[in-house]
């Protein structure tokens, strides 16, 4: 249902690959240059040393985080339907507006209603007092059976007789009932809070309950708020043991369409137990506070789930990862400030980082620009961060 998205890792990576491949071709020719050059001419200076930023890297503690495209619903979808039929006297609320529940909405003709109360109160009374009168005759008969003054037979029906009004009595009280629930019905209320939406039945229109007309608007819940995502088998992979659930503890947070962030932290309330044949992706929904219906329903944001950590993790700059066909390289200083080359296996990006998982160990020293320039063996003259020049300055001993 919703298209995945991966973090930032693909935003920066047309803008390096035209160097990238302007890169690998001068490793290329560097490298196989290298063995086929004669020894320098005696007397000859050496090169110069190439100027570069060199960070020296160190194992860290990162999050695991994804990005996804998700959408928001409010956490109950209420349809507001006519329980009488009627006419549509008038709509008491704002389209759009928040309302609470029990909050009157709409109000149908309560006239033939309040008609049916009147007629079911003049029913009980009746039976109420033939109820009345029916007891006393039980209660009359009663003492003359003691004293055999009548046969059993009259009393028997006197009993009977009793039993009788007192059920009229309680179906009629109940249709009372009935007529006063029908008679309230007539007024519309909210059935939850949210907001509400578009009047679907203008004023003067007949309701029919039971049917569509009686369909009369809705109302979402957006406090508190849900926002549906999907991952997919990529991105679930990557998580710890491959699994997410309800109590896993993973951290949802939100980025608005203009780029903010939503300030509330979202939590896991479900998670598919399939995976969706046709997009092969796994349905995820996280709940979020709204208290000031920042979010409403309907809305799309990007989701970042942060599911876990993953140790002893080097972050290196994206400038210093260069991609070959067989894998991704990095440049090191050995002991002697001579540019090596050293293979790493990557782990995506994490910001303007490259998440480097095998390939370096602490301490070690990584070329971070000027790779246009360096190739293995080649001195280098480490510069600080704030004197490090554009990969593309000339070194100064050839600035001339």
């Amino acid at each position: 249902m919703f298209s995945i998205v991966r973090t930032s890792r693909l935003r920066d990576r047309s803008s390096f690959g035209l160097s990238r491949a302007l890169l690998c071709t001068a490793m290329a020719a560097a490298l196989a240059g290298c063995g086929r050059e004669g020894p320098s001419p005696a007397g000859a200076a050496p090169p110069p040393a190439v100027r570069a930023r060199v960070i020296q890297v160190a194992p860290q503690r990162v999050p695991i985080q994804l990005e996804a495209v998700g959408q928001v619903q409010g956490s109950k979808e209420v349809e507001v339907r006519s329980r009488v039929n009627g006419i549509l006297l008038k709509h008491l609320y704002k389209e759009g507006a928040l309302v609470r529940a029990g909050e009157a909405l709409f109000q149908i003709d309560p006239a033939p209603y309040e008609i049916a109360v009147a007629q079911a109160k003049a029913q009980v009374s009746q039976e109420r007092a033939r109820n009345e009168q029916v007891n006393r005759e039980a209660a009359r008969l009663k003492d003359l059976a003691a004293q055999k003054a009548i046969s059993q037979k009259e009393y028997d029906d006197a009993g009977s007789a009793l039993k009788l009004s007192n059920a009229a009595l309680q179906a009629a009280e109940a249709n009372l009932r009935l007529a006063e629930l029908n008679l309230s019905y007539t007024l519309v209320t909210a059935p939850v809070s949210g907001i509400t939406g578009r009047m679907l039945r203008s004023e003067g229109s007949l309701i029919a309950a039971g049917q569509e007309s009686g369909l009369l608007a809705t109302v979402n819940q957006v406090q508190p708020i849900w926002v549906r995502f999907s991952l997919s088998e990529s991105d679930r992979a990557s998580l710890p043991g491959g699994q997410l659930s309800v109590k896993s503890g993973a951290e949802v947070r939100l980025v608005l369409p203009d780029g903010s962030r939503y300030p509330e932290k979202g939590r896991i309330n479900f998670s598919a137990t399939q995976i969706d044949p046709q997009l092969a992706t796994l349905e995820l929904r996280a709940e979020f506070d709204n208290p000031r219906t920042q979010l409403l329903p309907g809305q799309f944001v990007r989701v970042q789930l942060v599911a876990g950590h993953r140790d002893n993790v080097f972050l290196v700059p994206q400038t210093a990862v260069v991609q070959t066909e067989k894998g991704f390289l990095l440049f090191v200083l050995d002991k002697d400030n001579k540019a090596a080359v050293r293979p790493v296996h990557t782990g995506g990006w994490m910001g303007s980082d490259w998440m480097i998982l095998d390939g370096l160990k602490s301490g070690d020293r990584v070329i971070a620009d000027n790779l246009l320039k360096v190739s293995p063996g080649v001195q280098v003259a480490p510069v600080e961060p704030a004197e490090a020049k554009p990969a593309n300055a000339k070194p100064a001993a050839a600035a001339k």
